[in-house]
């Protein structure tokens, strides 16, 4: 099962059980890596799943300006996670002029990744490089868990040989999960109803498809080193 069950905590799927010839078993390995939203949605009860699944680390893509707790999260939200490793490596600069031009009205689509790549490569390079030198047992998240967290999981899967089709449709499980929940007043997804969501998909998904089928590039325009493409690729396929 990639979905996984965590108490107070939506849109969480364990990246194993895809599809890559990369691997013995012809999928990914599942409990190395998670992909979620803010970790601060978890309740006690969902921490300890968390860590029955395996979580060590947590590699968080937020801005400085997003981490804490909100109103009406769980008492535990600002709380430390004993025995958890939390790794703040964001992937988005807010002062850049340049990446809030391009990028600013398509983040909720994959048609901002490669411009992320491109405009703030260094920013990306530590978030995998965090990802690379953690021990399995990952949880990677955003706020939401649709679009950071996308893109930067679309990059790992690519990474571990998982065909596009496939990459592009864990994405899109994303978009169905928090579509329609009113969770942020500036996310227009938060009202979208069925319909709307798969048009958007129709649209979207090939390029989700595109940015997968070109990863070894633009892994090359991020300068991920060898050695961290190697341990990105075992953890998921080792």
């Amino acid at each position: 099962m990639r979905t996984l069950s965590w108490d107070g905590y939506r849109n969480v799927r364990d990246l194993g059980g895809l599809p890559t010839p990369l691997s013995a078993t012809g999928t990914t390995r599942s409990g190395r890596v998670a992909r979620g939203p803010r970790r601060e949605l978890l309740t006690a009860q969902g921490r300890e799943d968390a860590v029955r699944w395996g979580v060590r680390t947590v590699v968080d893509l937020r801005n400085a300006d997003e981490h804490g707790p909100r109103d009406g999260d769980p008492d535990v939200a600002g709380r430390e996670w004993v025995g958890i490793t939390v790794v703040h490596a964001p992937t988005e600069d807010p002062t850049h002029a340049g990446f809030l031009e391009t990028c600013g009205p398509i983040l909720d689509s994959p048609e901002y990744w490669a411009h992320n790549v491109r405009l703030l490569p260094d920013l990306l390079r530590v978030t995998l490089e965090a990802v690379a030198s953690a021990e399995p047992g990952v949880l990677v998240h955003c706020s939401a868990g649709r679009d950071r967290t996308g893109m930067v999981t679309a990059l790992l899967l690519a990474h571990a040989g998982v065909p596009p089709e496939h990459v592009a449709a864990d994405w899109a499980e994303s978009v169905r999960a928090v579509a329609g929940r009113g969770h942020h007043a500036d996310d227009r997804q938060s009202s979208w109803d069925e319909d709307q969501v798969e048009a958007f998909l129709a649209q979207t998904v090939p390029v989700a498809q595109e940015v997968a089928a070109d990863v070894a590039g633009l892994l090359d325009v991020v300068g991920v080193d060898d050695d961290t493409r190697t341990r990105l690729r075992d953890l998921l396929v080792g």
